[in-house]
């Protein structure tokens, strides 16, 4: 039995009573900490990383929370970069990693007055700068178990609204009304939806009730923060629960409104989206790292896809054209969202060389090394789909030896990388269809770039401020091997 002392209204649990050691928090967390309590500042680890380490989970990463203001921060670390508009951050620099620090602040005042509260988007904030307190702070974040905070100094918790409470009970619940918290800020809808599935919590009720009521206002959200949002619904290997909590709260039906649909003519709870996005994360797990956007967009847009090529081929009596419908059935979500060209592309060829897939490869057919990471995960959304059908993955095991050996996260040449999420790259301009005897150009308009001077035979050409190189070939100066193609360069295909 744990027992709190309680001072006012803060719950205080003491060292004894919880989990959190400083071997679980990063060594930059715990620098910038102590940096800032020896400067007389108050400096306490804040938000979802205290959150997940009384679950006994690895946090993303670490975020402080003090009383210094930016610029008093950024005297303090020469490594410090302040960014933000509407609220001034300060970033904290350890090489790749990165301690988000932030002032504390409180609710802006109410100083505009409402006619009508209940016009979509009269309570949505575009300010969020004022200075305040530690339980200011505390009480202006978006759920209790989020409201967290761990002093370093005396190894306690910081509870200023009850989220330990709400963690011990596995529940998530809005801090304040939530009738006005999620329409100051729409996209803590998703962010309830995402945190509940990840965590195996259940929403509170009153909270469930708001979202439901309120799902259409998620349209005042700016377009890059609500396409954010639904791309973090794949992280963890949940994409299942979470579709599917995302589908009951109605936040589906104004976002995807097609597949809301499709997933009400398909059975709803039993609808074969559930399965396919199952058979998904249990992919990703086995594969030990995300996947990229492009395949999660892949995999959302299929059932459309399947359901589009099912109506075209009995009325054309022929082939149909299956990279025009996959432009089709992602049409839609790309005009809501002006997803990047990157991912889009990559989501419209991996659905169009599912066809491909079905036929077992000709003899001698070989996948060239710059398509292996497109070429994977076409591999991978044929598993997907073959697994949640229930069909044999025979030929798709054959399709599978063709890949050639490459490092992990080899990024795809020819292009500027893809998502950030990705683990192979996707490349703007360049193609993700599966290898065929004859090269064909991008299909995305893009023409191919000559060849340059260094790579046709017999030619040389001077360097700027180096010497002339010979040959038919780049080579590397040091090893002799084939250097990579220019970038923006069509690379070897299939032969």
């Amino acid at each position: 039995m744990l027992f709190f002392r309680r001072r006012k209204q803060v719950v205080i649990r003491p060292r004894a009573e919880h989990p959190i050691s400083r071997q679980h928090i990063a060594p930059e967390a715990l620098k910038v900490l102590y940096r800032l309590n020896e400067a007389g500042f108050k400096a306490y680890l804040v938000g979802g990383s205290v959150r997940d380490l009384l679950l006994g989970r690895e946090p993303k990463d670490f975020d402080v929370g003090t009383d210094a203001q930016p610029r008093e921060i950024k005297r303090l670390f020469r490594n410090c970069f302040l960014v933000g508009r509407r609220f001034r951050l300060a970033h904290v620099v350890f090489g790749d990693k990165v301690i988000e620090t932030s002032t504390f602040r409180r609710q802006p005042d109410d100083t505009v007055e409402v006619a009508d509260e209940s016009t979509p988007g009269a309570l949505y904030q575009s300010s969020d700068n004022t200075f305040g307190t530690p339980e200011e702070d505390a009480r202006r974040r978006d759920f209790t178990i989020n409201g967290l905070f761990y002093d370093i100094k005396t190894f306690e918790v910081i509870d200023y609204v009850d989220g330990l409470r709400d963690l011990d009970q596995r529940l998530l619940r809005m801090i304040g009304d939530p009738n006005v918290r999620l329409r100051e800020d729409p996209v803590r809808m998703m962010r309830a939806v995402r945190l509940a599935s990840r965590l195996a919590m259940t929403i509170e009720k009153k909270t469930y009730r708001a979202i439901c009521a309120h799902h259409a206002e998620i349209a005042q959200a700016a377009t890059a923060r609500v396409l954010e949002e639904i791309f973090r619904l794949f992280a963890f290997s949940t994409a299942a629960p979470t579709f599917k909590l995302f589908w009951e709260t109605r936040l589906m039906s104004s976002l995807m409104p097609n597949l809301d649909r499709y997933v009400k003519q398909s059975g709803r709870e039993a609808s074969p989206l559930w399965t396919l996005l199952g058979k998904l994360d249990e992919l990703e797990r086995q594969a030990g790292d995300p996947f990229s956007n492009g395949l999660h967009l892949a995999v959302l847009a299929y059932p459309l896809f399947q359901a589009a090529v099912a109506r075209e081929e009995p009325a054309a009596g022929r082939g149909v054209n299956h990279l025009e419908l996959a432009e089709k059935c992602l049409a839609d979500f790309n005009d809501r969202f002006k997803v990047p060209k990157a991912v889009f592309f990559h989501a419209v060829h991996l659905l169009d060389d599912q066809q491909r897939l079905d036929v077992v490869p000709a003899p001698g057919r070989r996948i060239r090394p710059g398509r292996a990471s497109e070429f994977a995960d076409a591999l991978r959304l044929a598993r997907i789909r073959l697994a949640a059908s229930g069909g044999s993955l025979a030929i798709v095991d054959t399709w599978q030896k063709l890949m050639p050996d490459l490092p992990r996260h080899e990024p795809a040449r020819g292009g500027r990388r893809g998502d950030p999420q990705s683990g192979a790259a996707v490349a703007i301009g360049h193609t993700a269809t599966l290898p065929t005897a004859d090269d064909a150009p991008a299909s995305d308009g893009a023409e191919a770039e000559p060849e340059t001077m260094a790579s046709q035979p017999g030619t040389r050409r001077r360097r700027r401020g180096g010497r002339r190189r010979h040959g038919g070939r780049n080579t590397s100066a040091a090893e002799g091997t084939p250097a990579a193609p220019p970038a923006g360069q069509t690379p070897a295909g299939a032969e």
